[in-house]
């Protein structure tokens, strides 16, 4: 396959996981990019990356960056990814994608028109365990599913200047913790949720802190989310069929599930993939995907999610000043 160039946009701490990604991947990253050319260079100390810059424009402007990694805030998200795509970038996006699924439409769109690829870090997606629990939900070994239950508290410490709780950065479960719950759920549904009741408690600054989220599609089957972002939860996901049932927890870079079967109750253990390794099968992904054309069930989930997380908010009522 053809070697492909990554340049990180941005130097938080996912883009220093990403950073040990690839380097484990590849040995070497092409550029990165950080609002102060100072930023930059140090991360491009750190990480053995060939080419530093002190904006973005710079180095999506760089003719040999193949895949531009946008790890900034969620606010900015749309804008970088808009800009990528225009010139010629496949884009890599960190979680939530886009606030809305307006601004990943147009993306989309764009994508389309110049053979680009859009992909999102949902690492659950991409883990190994999750692509061999599809095969078996699919199979039929537990039945027809008709139950998603999951759960994601995070007990974010109390900082109104944090920008978990920042209106202004798009903050709140939801757009965090949420898209995690909603993209295993609809992961493991046979369609987008056409139906959707939810309820919210807000942080003094107006974002969502809790939330109870349920979700129904065409074929009956729903899903149950509870997200907290004040309060400790077991990150635990639960697929419910007529024939038994699969628990597994840390989902998000889940490396082991079991199955109980409902007519005798054995449990069944599977194990795939490594947690600690959860990032370079996205960067093994995302490049599959360019290389090979493909990776449209890929983005029809993040397309889906982002519907739903934008018609949870609109049931809400809660807009980002900046929309």
């Amino acid at each position: 396959m053809k070697k492909l160039n990554w340049g990180i946009l941005g130097t938080g701490w996912i883009a220093h996981e990403m950073g040990d990604a690839l380097n484990r991947v590849h040995g070497e990253i092409y550029a990165v990019s950080d609002v102060t050319l100072s930023g930059a260079q140090k991360y491009q100390k750190e990480f053995n990356v060939t080419k530093a810059y002190g904006s973005a424009d710079e180095m999506i402007d760089d003719e040999n960056v193949d895949i531009v990694y946008i790890a900034t805030p969620h606010n900015l998200h749309y804008e970088f990814l808009i800009k990528a795509l225009n010139k010629g970038k496949h884009v890599f996006c960190e979680k939530a994608i886009t606030v809305n699924s307006n601004q990943l439409e147009e993306a989309v769109e764009i994508a389309k028109e110049k053979d680009l690829v859009i992909c999102d870090g949902v690492t659950l997606f991409h883990m190994p365990l999750y692509k061999k629990l599809k095969e078996i939900v699919d199979n039929g070994t537990i039945g027809e599913v008709k139950m998603v239950q999951v759960n994601f508290g995070s007990c974010k410490e109390y900082d109104v200047t944090n920008r978990f709780f920042s209106k202004e950065l798009a903050g709140g479960a939801l757009l965090d913790i949420g898209v995690y719950a909603t993209s295993f759920a609809r992961y493991f549904m046979s369609s987008r949720p056409d139906t959707i009741l939810t309820t919210a408690n807000y942080f003094e600054t107006g974002v969502d802190e809790t939330s109870g989220i349920i979700l129904r599609n065409p074929e009956g089957q729903m899903a149950v989310m509870a997200l907290t972002m004040r309060a400790k939860q077991p990150k635990r996901g639960v697929i419910a069929g007529e024939k038994g049932y699969i628990e597994i927890n840390n989902y998000p870079r889940a490396d082991k599930a079991t199955i109980t079967y409902t007519d005798d109750g054995h449990i069944e253990t599977i194990e795939l993939g490594e947690n600690a390794l959860a990032l370079d099968y996205e960067v093994q992904d995302m490049e599959n995907y360019v290389n090979n054309h493909d990776g449209k069930q890929n983005l029809q989930y993040i397309r889906d999610v982002m519907d739903t997380l934008t018609k949870i908010r609109k049931q809400w009522g809660m807009i980002y000043p900046f929309e």
